[in-house]
């Protein structure tokens, strides 16, 4: 895992500084709380890991089932 400390308004760019596949901003900072913001293509699809997990258990019950 990579970390990275950003601050408000700073950007990390994702996969080929020339040619990226997106990026990922901090977008705001209040107490503990932080906004990300995600400026990537339609086609990628980005989850918060709960959903991810969700999805990715759904695909296996229908997988078993088939």
């Amino acid at each position: 895992m990579l970390v990275i400390t950003r601050r408000e308004g700073e950007e990390v760019v994702v996969g080929d500084p020339n040619n990226p596949i997106g990026f990922v901003r901090i977008a705001s900072v209040k107490g503990e709380r932080v906004r990300v913001a995600f400026d990537f293509p339609r086609d990628v699809e980005i989850h918060r890991r709960e959903v991810a997990n969700q999805i990715a258990r759904e695909a296996s019950l229908s997988s078993t089932s088939d």
